[in-house]
This record gives C-alpha cells, sequence and structure tokens, in this order.
C-alpha cells in the first residue's frame, strides 16, 4: 500500500506547489515521521513512502501555515493533521486535500489504477 496526495488551494482554484507534507506512523503510543515530500507543480505527491506500507494508523502533517505565509495571506490553520488508518488491504490512498485560508476538506480519492474496470 502506498499514500498519494493531491493539494488544491480552493479560493483560487489552482494546486498548491512545493508544499511540505509528512507522513508519521503510529508506534507504541507516539507519531514518528517515516517519510516527507513536496508537493509538485500539480500539487501532487505520488507517492509519499517509497517503502510499503502495512496495517496500522497513520498521519499526513501538510505545512499550509507556510504556504500562506509565503503569500501572506492570514490563515486559521498552520498545519492541517489527516489522521487515517490502513486496514491493511493492498490497496493504494490517495488523499485529496481541499485547501483555503478558514476552512480545508479532505476524502478518500482513488488511484486510478487500482480501481477495478467495472467501476470507470
Amino acid at each position: 500500500m502506498s499514500i498519494s496526495v493531491r493539494v488544491i488551494d480552493s479560493t483560487n482554484g489552482r494546486p498548491v506547489a512545493d508544499l511540505a507534507v509528512t507522513l508519521h506512523a503510529r508506534e507504541n503510543g507516539s507519531w514518528p515521521a517515516v517519510a516527507r515530500s513536496r508537493t509538485d507543480s500539480a500539487g501532487k505527491i505520488g507517492s509519499i513512502c517509497d517503502e510499503a506500507l502495512s496495517y496500522g494508523s497513520y498521519r499526513l502533517v501538510f505545512d499550509t501555515g507556510e504556504y500562506f505565509a509565503e503569500r501572506a495571506v492570514d490563515s486559521l490553520y498552520t498545519e492541517v493533521i489527516v489522521s487515517l488508518h490502513h486496514p491493511g488491504d493492498p490497496s493504494d490512498l490517495h488523499v485529496p486535500l481541499l485547501l483555503s485560508p478558514f476552512s480545508y476538506t479532505t476524502y478518500r480519492g482513488f488511484v486510478p489504477e487500482t480501481v477495478p474496470a467495472e467501476k470507470v
């Protein structure tokens, strides 16, 4: 299993490029970082971790404060934390984040190559 992300600034409908994202895995009650990456010009990270991820709980931390500060935009959120649980199946997870200075939305997306043909 891998985790991909896409971040869109919903105030202007544009991808959020060069946003720092850190993946944390739950280990004995703590959350050590296991991978870090930055979004590309399309606001995407194809796979945040080079290794296959196993059953367990994970957190994606999006450094939104840095993004808004660079644009001199007041915002409420200095970071967005998306906590998720991977049940151990082999499917990849895609986590879209729609971002604005005072709100955000996320949902479970699908990686096109993992969607069965009859569902396309």
